[in-house]
């Protein structure tokens, strides 16, 4: 891992929640509650329904097989342990025992393939859970389920046996004993402290065969298992061809699946547009640019304009295509001047070039016109997160103003609105709209407003003039000269902005910010350009080993993933006597060490460099409110001779683009009160581990995912970091370093509730009190993009809901409209290759190999012709 500084800090892994994608309260005070305490309450907003094109089992046909992308070759098949990812959890979801799975609004409901009930029996003097099995739960090897397997996962998560290296233990170490009931079929849970997330336990149930000893928990699940108890069981995980193959379960006892076959293939973000053009996939979660070149490709096929070889950009044309084909009508300069052959000959050659790429992406295009894009609200939020261990954001009032200078709707409207998904930003930190323990406890912060922001870091010492060091003396003759004549050179050069330019470049940013503040999708605004005066200032940029990696682990398709007011006599401020003192306490948390980690970049990595937002005069928006407007600041804010200034780590990589973009704007909405950023990019393969974890940033984007367990899954990321015996810090997944003791024990209070409405009122009161510390600023949910081919049902955007394997498939074209019988597709070629269209068959281009032109056929074109008219309708 590369270090940046003395190491401060250590994580502790009591309980690890994925962070996406790159796969996640008792003393409350009245003012600080949740802004309704009616238990039933709901979001008025509706969260974004699910869109699976859904089908009934009957009009699915029986058999096929469903090639789904996912983002690697999982290197473990045991969820508990730490590098654990998506690909591992999508496994054990189709093989393994979930006892308690999540509906459409994210509520755990008990599986009835595993389970004929699940309660509680008794709560005093011991809190005991009866489970009684369903008789027919049978493991793969044809022994049933029973007591044996629920005490061997206990022990093993209990976190009583270090040799058991796991890496969440939560809840299991409140469970004093396992015993069997009346029967086989009974197995009895008694806790040694009540637990109201109690039906987060045992999902997935592993076979004693795995959890009954350290070795094969450690070693006998990582490649393979040795029992399953799921609609499907594993047949082969080739990682050569970054492949896994998952077949129907024989013994499987309830409906039957659909499928033959899942194959799971292992496809990077930046290569999934290929990989669906060339039809090797049937359903893949992918980006924004991938998401809107599909929504083109369906348009120019359905008889819009699109890209046409030889013929220059067409009206329709975007993303690459539209840039190829607008270079490829630009006559090369070395073609207009016509000056000797060997000018003329690179001219050809250019040509020929772009002619080539334009075919190519024409001809992916075709291939994109075969699929659907499903979309809905991933279960998972995008933060701003605020490290408050060390520096400005140490004190409280400096993480209230980079708050209050938020406007979050904006933020969440780009990224959201673009793709036609509601753009309400979250107002809750551990639940999401539509989820049942959903309330808005933003109120503890208020909304967007400068004037308040800035009186925030006036309070805090940040003053206009505070960055001007006072000189002991004048400085003499040829020092003095050669300051003056550095200045001169920054102003010819244009490195910094400064008087009247600076002030017209800020008059251009408020009016493109009071438009909309309209960016390209995907376009990376940070290269610093003179002209580019939507973006706060970045010349050069700070990029640690530009290696253009894949998509980080922050961003894996899990998705994981605080203010009090300003000053008295606001709506909503608070009263010293309304504050516990542990609560008032400001500066961070000190001493965390960076947990141990990953190589430091490559040496052909690009040299660093840091570029800043250094705005000495900004406006604000001549539509804001009065109310929320403030006078142009003279000059950056500085205290004690030092300007306040913030890091701002973004990722790098071609899979990242909208955080970058997110990231620019929160930079310009701070620029207006006076806090200046430094933007540094950084490698996605390092962005999390070697900055966020290791608390190697100010200010950073990156996602938690939702849970229907925030008790438990919300303790480790917001609770306040705790001294180790060894004098270090254990922050847990707490990577902001920024809580209080009162979280903490509402948190624990909550967790050991019973009464599910007073649980309920407790999350709340503490989900206040982390808007309140002003150290995670939930922006906006992550939209989930699903390519589909249009013949696949009951798969795709789930939101909330789990999957349900068996019930996944290919629609019927017997019910559902014609289609193209599989087996036939080579005489089909044979009799109809001469009139059918490209967009029918895209994978017939010549420059296909004849193996992949054979094994597509053979596979793809029931799916990719037949199936897609009848898809189409569904899909309505």
């Amino acid at each position: 891992m590369s270090q940046v500084g003395a190491p401060r800090g250590r994580t502790c892994s009591r309980t690890i929640r994925s962070v996406a994608l790159l796969t996640s309260g008792v003393l409350a005070l009245p003012v600080l509650a949740a802004c309704s305490s009616d238990g039933d309450e709901r979001s008025k907003a509706p969260a974004a329904a699910q869109d699976v094109g859904p089908a009934a089992r009957d009009r699915i046909a029986d058999g096929g097989t469903l090639r789904w992308a996912v983002d690697t070759v999982p290197t473990t098949l045991n969820t508990f342990q730490a590098d654990a990812d998506a690909a591992t959890s999508r496994i054990a979801g189709a093989v393994l025992p979930s006892l308690f799975t999540l509906d459409k609004t994210g509520r755990p409901q008990r599986n009835p393939d595993y389970l004929e009930s699940a309660k509680i029996i008794e709560r005093e003097p011991k809190q005991v859970v009866l489970y009684k099995l369903n008789q027919q739960a049978v493991w793969s090897d044809g022994r049933e389920l029973g007591a044996a397997d629920f005490v061997a996962q206990w022990r093993a998560l209990s976190g009583k046996d270090s040799a058991y290296w796991t890496a969440r233990n939560a809840g299991y170490e409140r469970i004093q004993k396992i015993e069997r009931g009346a029967n086989d079929l009974e197995v009895r849970v008694t806790f040694n402290k009540p637990y109201a997330d109690w039906r987060a336990l045992f999902s997935p149930l592993y076979p004693k065969d795995v959890m009954g000893a350290p070795n094969s928990f450690n070693d006998g699940a990582r490649a393979k298992l040795k029992a399953t108890a799921g609609p499907f069981q594993l047949k082969e995980m080739d990682r050569a061809d970054r492949e896994i193959t998952l077949v129907r379960n024989p013994r499987w006892w309830g409906a039957r699946p659909k499928l033959d076959t899942i194959v799971l293939s292992a496809v990077p973000r930046d290569k999934r547009a290929a990989a669906l053009a060339a039809g090797t996939l049937d359903l893949a979660e992918i980006d924004s640019p991938v998401a809107e070149r599909i929504t083109q490709a369906r348009h120019n096929k359905g008889g819009g304009a699109g890209p046409q070889t030889g013929a220059g950009p067409a009206s329709g044309a975007r993303g690459p295509g539209a840039e190829t084909a607008a270079a490829s009508a630009t006559p090369s300069s070395a073609e207009e001047d016509g000056s000797g052959e060997e000018k003329a000959e690179a001219a050809r050659e250019s040509r020929e070039k772009k002619t080539r790429a334009l075919a190519k992406y024409a001809k992916e295009q075709r291939g994109l016109g075969g699929y659907v894009v499903r979309k809905s609200l991933e279960p998972a939020f995008t933060q701003l997160a605020l490290n408050g261990e060390t520096g400005p954001l140490a004190d409280e009032r400096v993480r209230r103003a980079v708050a209050r200078a938020l406007d979050r709707k904006k933020l969440a409207e780009a990224v959201l609105k673009p793709l036609g998904l509601p753009a309400n930003p979250p107002g809750s930190h551990l639940a999401l709209a539509g989820q049942h323990a959903y309330a808005d406890s933003s109120d503890a912060l208020g909304d967007q407003n400068t004037r308040e922001a800035q009186a925030l870091l006036a309070d805090a010492g940040w003053t206009p003039g505070g960055a001007v060091k006072k000189d002991d003396g004048t400085k003499a003759g040829s020092e003095a000269d050669a300051d003056k004549k550095k200045d001169k050179e920054k102003g010819e050069n244009g490195s910094e902005t400064s008087g009247t330019d600076k002030k017209k470049e800020d008059k251009k940013e408020d009016k493109k910010e009071d438009k909309g503040d309209k960016e390209a999708d995907g376009k990376d605004s940070e290269s610093g350009s003179a002209s580019d005066s939507d973006s706060a200032s970045d010349e050069g940029a700070y990029i640690v080993g530009d290696n253009k990696p894949g998509r980080g682990a922050p961003l894996s398709e899990t998705g994981s993933r605080v203010i009090a007011p300003a000053a008295a006599g606001q709506a909503r401020w608070l009263d010293d006597a309304d504050v516990n003192a542990q609560d008032r306490q400001q500066g961070g948390m000190a001493g965390a060490y960076a947990p141990g980690g990953t190589a430091a970049p490559a040496a052909d990595s690009a040299s660093p460099s840091t570029t800043s937002s250094a705005s000495a005069s900004a406006s604000t928006s001549a539509s804001a409110s009065p109310s929320t407007s403030a006078s142009p600041l003279p000059g950056p804010l500085g205290k004690d001779g030092k300007p306040l200034t913030l890091r701002f780590v973004l990722p790098s990589g071609p899979g990242s683009e909208q955080l970058r973009t997110v990231g620019q704007k929160i930079a310009r909405m701070l620029d207006r009160i006076g806090i200046r950023t430094e933007i540094t990019k950084v490698a996605d393969a390092d962005y999390f581990k070697d900055h966020v974890a290791s608390g190697d940033y100010d200010l950073a984007l990156y996602s938690w995912p939702a849970t229907a367990y925030p008790a438990t899954d919300g303790r480790p990321i917001y609770a306040k970091p705790v001294p180790a015996s060894d004098g270090s810090l254990l922050v847990e997944q707490n990577y902001t370093r920024v809580g209080t003791d009162h979280i903490n024990q509402l948190f624990d209070q909550a967790a050991s509730e019973l009464d599910e409405k007073a649980a309920r009122d407790l999350l709340r009161r503490a989900d206040a009190r982390i808007w309140a510390a002003a150290g995670s600023i939930p922006l906006y949910q992550r939209p989930q993009l699903v390519a589909a081919k249009p013949a696949v049902a009951n798969a795709g955007a789930f939101a909330f809901a789990a999957p349900r394997y068996e019930d996944i498939g290919f629609k019927d074209p017997a019910k559902s409209g014609p289609e193209h019988p599989r087996k036939s597709a080579g005489a089909k070629k044979e009799t109809t290759g001469a009139t059918q269209s490209p967009e029918a068959s895209p994978k017939e281009s010549p420059e296909a190999s004849p193996k992949e032109s054979a094994d597509e056929s053979a596979d793809d074109t029931g799916n990719d012709s037949g199936n897609e008219s009848a898809g189409e309708s569904d899909e309505q």
